[in-house]
């Protein structure tokens, strides 16, 4: 087989993905956590081993699915802390990003972060529960990566930037679960509440030397 033969497969293989991943898309936007695979496959007008020839099992689908949606989030989150504004407009539009990703797509939200009880026709669903914390550690990873570039955290600056990057996660994380289960306030008083936590560090510290600014 020539190498414009193998691109060839590989394009349409790819393809092929993407439009399954779409199909699984529609499906956890309509059933969220109850999202099953024969449900995807049902959507996708193929039979479930088809769909388990391309993703290899449900966690398969699961993290196929979990790396889409937490790249254009990441991608967002990235965009607002880039944005031309001053520190602490930033650090509110970045807490704002990630709650307004969450409140636009409540059911990918918790299929993402939240185990399925059981699934539909005879599937036993998504166990995202395993899987959920692996991409809020990404996360913190990739805002470590951040702090640490732009602000000068002294001695110690790459730990206490993981610290920091995984510290602020899990406080969206756990604000937003509870934000978007009982709407106690609205989003922009708790991007507010949330900043105001966070600030008082945040405003001490330099920015970086070489570094793009914070």
């Amino acid at each position: 087989m020539d190498t414009t033969q193998r691109t060839d497969q590989q394009r349409s293989a790819d393809r092929r993905r993407r439009e399954l991943l779409e199909a699984a898309d529609r499906v956890v936007l309509r059933d969220g956590p109850q999202a099953s695979m024969n449900a995807i496959a049902a959507e996708a007008g193929i039979t479930k081993p088809i769909l388990y020839r391309h993703f290899g099992d449900k966690g398969g689908l699961y993290a196929a699915l979990a790396k889409r949606h937490t790249d254009a989030l990441l991608d967002s989150l990235r965009a607002a802390l880039d944005a031309p504004a001053d520190r602490r407009e930033r650090v509110e539009s970045t807490l704002d990003t990630y709650l307004a990703a969450i409140e636009a797509r409540p059911q990918v939200y918790r299929f993402l972060m939240h185990p399925a009880e059981g699934g539909q026709g005879g599937d036993q669903g998504f166990d995202v529960g395993k899987h959920s914390a692996p991409l809020l550690r990404r996360m913190g990873e990739e805002l470590a990566q951040v702090i640490e570039e732009r602000l000068d955290l002294g001695p110690n600056s790459q730990q206490l930037a993981r610290v920091w990057g995984h510290g602020i996660v899990g406080m969206m994380h756990a604000a937003g679960d509870w934000w978007l289960g009982e709407r106690p306030c609205s989003r922009a008083e708790l991007v507010r509440s949330l900043a105001d936590l966070l600030w008082g560090r945040l405003a001490a510290a330099g920015d970086k030397i070489g570094g793009p600014g914070f």
